[in-house]
């Protein structure tokens, strides 16, 4: 496996670049060695500069759901390049786009397109703070929504894996008004609330967490949620920036039968082009500018190239509803042989997997929350990632992360990392 060139790029960044990416786990830290610089890629490969290929299983961090650079989004990107790439005015795809997001999610009555999934999560808890008229609002810890300062209070994701869940920069004021609870425990939100009695503004969580790895929440906790905050006139704000459109056609609130009054939506809906998107109940919604009196606003939002993508990625999704059983065969025979192989070590592990993610831990029991994930053995998961690498299967390179299926994903690239993780955890390495 040559490297030169990745490496030559990596000491060329991080002279003008902190740490030499612009995003954090792309640096390997959490993993050792230095990170491989991608040239192209193409259904369920990428390349690096190197000429190395992988059989690529982050997806962009979720956003390819049918792999690398597929026809039907390229053909709509192409065509709207042609009409120009951006306005700052109305345009009628902003108009399809919001009408096919609240068609195929039901508790979307109205929509908003943002330019990231956190720019849609920090707007969701300020229309939520502007609808109450309370300040207050409750996250759960290993849960990430974005890196605005009042969500960086013990996040998951990035700020996990690099062991500062508290980041410097982030205020008393902010840090005061977020109220932390325990993932699946229902009690500790109910202690919260007891304590901040008409208070509390906003609950968000992330219905399946997939930033302290993939965590999935029990069905019996997030209806217990769901009538807590609708008897405590508190916004139920669901983070489904990862899982919207990848778990179901409708998120995870369509696998669990549960409507929020809020809901956040990143990755799939830009087709692979940066966007995000908020929605939910009218009279919330209606409190946005300029409608409504909590301001809101970006220059790029509804950019036409990201409409375009995303309208192309949400059409294909309505007009083939064999998509998820697909991706589910897919997935669930990829878990069935990493189980083979697991089987046949001697190493403690879990195996979480919701639909097409999925998160190998190195440790001991099961893992359902923030305090059991963080006990995985994160020195042992960076060997594994390194020699996956050495055989052309790229992983999330943190152990705090989902692992995404496509529906491209094929027979022999499912046999081929299966066989990759074998010998892996039978190699002298490990």
């Amino acid at each position: 496996m040559k490297t030169s060139k990745s490496e030559k790029l990596f000491n060329e960044a991080q002279k003008l670049i902190p740490g030499g990416v612009n995003s954090p786990v792309r640096a390997f830290k959490a993993v050792g060695g230095s990170p491989v610089f991608i040239q192209r890629g193409e259904g369920s490969k990428f390349y690096d500069v190197d000429g190395n290929e992988y059989i690529d299983y982050i997806g962009s961090w979720g956003p390819h759901l049918f792999g690398h650079n597929p026809p039907f989004i390229k053909e709509a990107l192409l065509k709207a390049v042609e009409d120009g790439t951006s306005f700052g005015a109305p345009t009628e795809l902003e108009v399809k786009m919001a009408k096919l997001i609240s068609e195929l999610v039901p508790s979307i009555e109205m929509v908003r397109m943002v330019n990231s999934g956190t720019e849609a999560t920090m707007s969701a808890v300020r229309a939520a703070r502007g609808f109450t008229g309370k300040e207050k609002f409750i996250k759960f810890e290993g849960c990430y929504h974005g890196h605005a300062d009042y969500f960086l209070i013990k996040a998951g994701s990035g700020a996990l894996t690099l062991g500062v869940p508290t980041s410097p920069g982030v205020t008393k004021g902010n840090a005061a008004d977020t109220l932390l609870a325990d993932y699946n425990d229902i009690d500790s939100v109910k202690k919260i609330i007891k304590q901040n009695k008409n208070e509390i503004a906003a609950v968000i969580i992330e219905p399946i967490a997939g930033n302290m790895g993939v965590v999935p929440a029990e069905k019996k906790f997030l209806e217990d949620l769901r009538t807590i905050c609708s008897e405590e006139k508190i916004v139920l704000i669901f983070d489904e920036v990862m899982t919207g459109f990848r778990v179901a056609k409708g998120g995870a609130q369509e696998l669990y039968g549960i409507k929020p009054d809020l809901s956040t939506f990143g990755k799939i809906i830009g087709g692979g082009l940066p966007v995000g998107a908020f929605g939910g109940k009218k009279e919330i919604m209606q409190m946005i500018a300029p409608s409504g009196p909590v301001y809101q606003a970006g220059t790029l939002s509804g950019n036409p190239l990201a409409m375009a993508a995303g309208y192309a990625a949400l059409s294909h999704i309505k007009s083939n509803p064999d998509i998820y059983k697909s991706l589910e065969e897919k997935s669930s025979y990829l878990e069935k042989g990493i189980r083979e192989a697991l089987a046949n070590v001697k190493k403690n592990y879990a195996l979480n997997r919701v639909g097409s993610m999925m998160t190998l831990f190195f440790t001991e029991g099961e893992v359902n929350n923030f305090k059991s994930a963080v006990k995985s053995d994160t020195a042992l998961y960076g060997k594994f990632y390194g020699e996956m690498l050495k055989r052309g299967i790229y992983l999330a390179p943190a152990q705090f992360e989902a692992a995404f299926v496509s529906t491209v994903h094929s027979k022999e690239d499912l046999d081929k990392t299966a066989l990759a993780c074998m010998e892996v955890l039978l190699s002298e390495n490990l």
